[in-house]
């Protein structure tokens, strides 16, 4: 059985914790001003191994790790391998996640890095820790160390099991005292002996989850906490030139303005709420433009000067390639401002006292976010403790950070706690946006059909004009507002990842000036799996379009350029699982009526993983609406740590990307962003899911664990192209695929062959 720690005067309103289960999933610990802040010298740090683990002498593990949970159900896997390398069973590990004060710094979870860092960490601190307890043991039983081996928390004598001592009598106090030594090989378990990783172990939250009783940061309550909302400037870069009336609501307490931030705060939370609609504040007009359309915005991005320009990779001589190629082929795909839209708008709640500050927020990086809230404040780090604890989901950088930074603003204004809530207009109105981008593929092929060139170049602004992280007060939006240091974000390009071996290719971009956008709805983070979606749609739709000019099936023109074993073997796998039958061209046997059938393939690898994946669409071809009726993934990410939740992993990453695919794509006029709610920025409903999603794990033996949290995100867009060219003979070039752009398609001449 595990609970949840935390201090007497927080409470955790309508939700608690089920009495059971197989472990902890998210631990609270105590209040700063309860525990004490960790001073420098006993900071968790990586080199120690009680940073990593402690063993209760009841025998509960407790582990902590740098990293948070984005609803993947990253503690389930973390649990599975510390009990396995520690030799524990499963429900007497406790993980504790994404606190400053208590856990080592690993900036947090982003890049699928949840396993392959924190998990890895874990398990290299669990197998030093069993190496520890059987040397303790051989000591105190004056036995050699190989004439012992370790079962359910215990050490045993091999030639005598029921002779035992259990893990907590053999250290004091639950410490190790020692140090992990990074240089050396731990001794890990045989995986033939492991009881959890590999298994489908069910997620430990979600019980709590569907009965109600799961503690989310929304339900955090301080004593005297206040209640605040944010006031947005209406159009783009607005300066505020004054207050023209106060709130009558009772319960106000006062209006925070600093430069263009502005927040009233209350009481209560609806009075805030009624505060917000009644303040009367006095803006200037709009002090940036915006492009007036997606047409304007893809031709400037087309056309506007570079600030910066990288080639990722080449090789051979690719524009004399082309030039003595028999046929070339070139093509302009465009990709969308998407945004986060999380399931709710982001919450914050920050407690300045006189010794220490305490920040609970919902992002991904709680590390980076200490050392922003020290500077803003002008405190030592040492002072400032961030705790997360789960929000609506984060998948990159969304409005959680901003939420964090402004509820520190407005508590060092009033003086007490506060618990600040973004509302949903402006949650999506103003959250970062994924960045859009325009897409140059050229190619070209000899007269048998060989490919002699791939040609791939990007335009567009870089995912990370507002910083993957908040190291400093200036990356903030607040900061921004106020007028004060704008820290410049990274130049990050948005280049594909495709591994095909052409013997001429180059993979180039440029990225456009976007740094005037910080003060705006339209400033661009990192979105989940960053570019990944963009990048795969235009590269592996131009795959298929080679395809057919060298009039070859898309499977076999895929095969025919890969040469790397594990990225053609998730394509033959997804081929396999799909019923995949060669021809080349749309689909002759695909109408019924006004219906048409379509299938497509796209492949995409990802930091070490490789995903392939088959689409299949249903088009009516009188309204152009259409649906995807099946997906078929085949997925190599190495040893899979349970396969039940990677596969859940792979379903809401092809839901979440169908969404992006078919419909999302942020609006705005020359002034501000239109998208404020679920109607003028719609995802995906019920009624669109698929009928089946069918994951074929590919690879999954004892050994690396690649991230699996992104890449099948990346193949989607690319495979429902392909799948709707083959349905319909049209090819769309833009995202989002709605029903009135292929209709427009429809109604087109048809291509020429």
């Amino acid at each position: 059985m595990s609970t949840l720690a935390h201090g007497d005067d927080i409470h955790l309103q309508r939700r608690g914790f089920l009495a059971g289960g197989a472990g902890l999933v998210v631990t609270l610990a105590l209040p700063l001003h309860a525990q004490g802040v960790a001073g420098e010298a006993n900071a968790p740090r990586p080199e120690r191994l009680d940073s990593w683990l402690a063993i209760g002498s009841d025998g509960e593990v407790t582990a902590s790790v740098g990293k948070i949970d984005a609803g993947l159900g990253l503690p389930t896997a973390l649990a599975q391998l510390v009990a396995d390398e520690l030799d524990v069973p499963m429900a007497r590990i406790r993980i504790r996640m994404g606190d400053t004060a208590t856990t080592v710094d690993q900036r947090g979870t982003g890049s699928s890095n949840g396993v392959t860092d924190g998990g890895s960490a874990l398990r290299t601190a669990a197998a030093q820790a069993r190496s520890f307890l059987l040397a303790r043991a051989a000591q105190r039983l004056a036995l050699p160390v190989e004439q012992l081996d370790t079962r359910e928390g215990k050490v045993i004598v091999k030639a005598a099991p029921d002779r035992a001592i259990p893990y907590g009598e053999l250290l004091a106090g639950g410490r190790f005292e020692i140090a992990v030594d990074a240089k050396a090989k731990p001794a890990f378990r045989d995986p033939r002996d492991y009881r959890y990783v590999g298994r489908p172990v069910p997620r430990t939250d979600i019980p709590a989850k569907v009965t109600a009783q799961y503690a989310y940061l929304v339900d955090l309550k301080l004593p005297g906490m206040l209640h605040a909302r944010v006031l947005r400037p209406p159009v783009a870069a607005a300066r505020l030139l004054g207050t023209q009336e106060l709130p009558r609501t009772p319960g106000f307490v006062q209006l925070v303005t600093l430069g263009n931030f502005a927040a009233v705060v209350c009481e209560r939370e609806e009075q805030a709420v009624q505060a917000a609609r009644e303040v009367r504040l006095q803006w200037s007009g709009p002090q940036l433009e915006f492009a007036a359309s997606y047409d304007a915005l893809y031709d400037s991005l087309r056309t506007g000067p570079s600030q910066n320009s990288k080639v990722d990779r080449s090789a051979g001589d690719v524009d004399a390639a082309l030039a003595a190629s028999a046929q070339t082929l070139q093509a302009w795909y465009e990709y969308p401002f998407q945004s986060h839209a999380s399931m709710g708008p982001a919450c914050a709640v920050a407690r300045i006292d006189a010794g220490a500050v305490t920040v609970w927020m919902g992002g991904q990086k709680p590390y980076p976010l200490r050392k922003a809230v020290a500077e803003l404040l002008a405190r030592p780090e040492a002072q400032v403790r961030v705790i997360w604890l789960p929000g609506p989901g984060s998948y990159g950088m969304n409005d959680a950070d901003d939420a964090a930074i402004d509820a520190v603003l407005i508590a060092r204004a009033v003086g007490r706690p506060v618990r600040l809530q973004y509302d949903r207009a402006g949650a999506t109105a103003w959250d970062p946006k994924g960045p859009p981008g325009v897409f140059r593929l050229r190619g070209g092929l000899d007269a048998a059909g060989k490919v002699q060139a791939f040609d791939f170049h990007s335009r567009g602004y870089s995912g990370r004009v507002r910083p993957s992280g908040t190291g400093r007060f200036g990356d903030s939006l607040a900061s921004q507002l106020i007028g004060g240091h704008v820290t410049r974000g990274e130049a990050l390009h948005q280049v594909s990842a495709e591994s095909y071996a052409f013997e001429h290719r180059r993979v180039s971009g440029d990225l456009l000036a976007w740094e005037s956008s910080l003060v705006t709805g339209l400033r661009t983070a990192h979105l989940r799996d960053p570019d990944g979606l963009a990048t795969c749609f235009a590269s592996e739709s131009f795959v298929d379009e080679l395809a057919l000019a060298a009039r070859m099936d898309p499977v076999e023109f895929r095969l025919r350029y890969l040469d790397e074993p594990r990225h053609a073997a998730v394509v033959r796998a997804a081929a396999e699982r799909a019923g995949w039958t060669a021809r080349v061209g749309a689909n002759p046997a695909g109408a019924t009526g006004k219906l048409r059938r379509g299938r497509g393939i796209a492949y995409a690898p990802r930091n070490g993983a490789v995903v392939a994946m088959v689409a299949e669409v249903e088009v009516d071809v009188s309204s152009g609406d259409w649906r995807a009726t099946r997906f078929v993934v085949a997925h190599d990410c190495g040893m899979v740590i349970n396969p039940l939740s990677l596969e859940r992993v792979i379903e809401s990453n092809v839901l979440m990307s169908l969404s992006r695919s078919r419909h999302e794509e942020v609006r705005f006029d020359r002034h501000a962003v239109t998208s404020v709610d679920w109607a003028s920025y719609p995802i995906l409903d019920m009624t669109e899911v698929p009928d089946a999603i069918e994951v074929v794990l590919v690879g999954n033996k004892p050994g690396p664990a690649f991230g699996a949290g992104e890449p099948s995100t990346r193949p989607v867009a690319a495979a429902l192209a392909n799948a709707l060219f083959d349905a319909t003979g049209r090819r769309l070039r833009r995202v989002p695929f709605t029903p009135a752009r292929l209709l427009a398609a429809l109604q087109s001449p048809v291509p020429a062959a």
